[in-house]
């Protein structure tokens, strides 16, 4: 099954759709977009989530620390 999440990285307020496959992780996302996840935080309403969390959530942020 499909799955969609946007990510707005910030500062920036820019919005990447990523478009994957159920089991899919935050990590391989931000990978298919040329990003490092290891120079970001995720965050679902103020909540951090790890790079190698299944997407489950519609939409977080993406905050870059590079």
């Amino acid at each position: 099954m499909a799955i969609q999440c946007w990510m707005k990285l910030l500062p920036d307020d820019e919005v990447r759709v990523y478009t994957g496959l159920e089991g899919d992780t935050y990590e391989k996302a931000l990978l298919s977009f040329g990003i490092n996840p290891d120079t970001v935080l995720i965050f679902f309403r103020g909540t951090s989530i790890p790079q190698d969390s299944e997407i489950r959530e519609g939409q977080v942020e993406i905050v870059c620390i590079w």
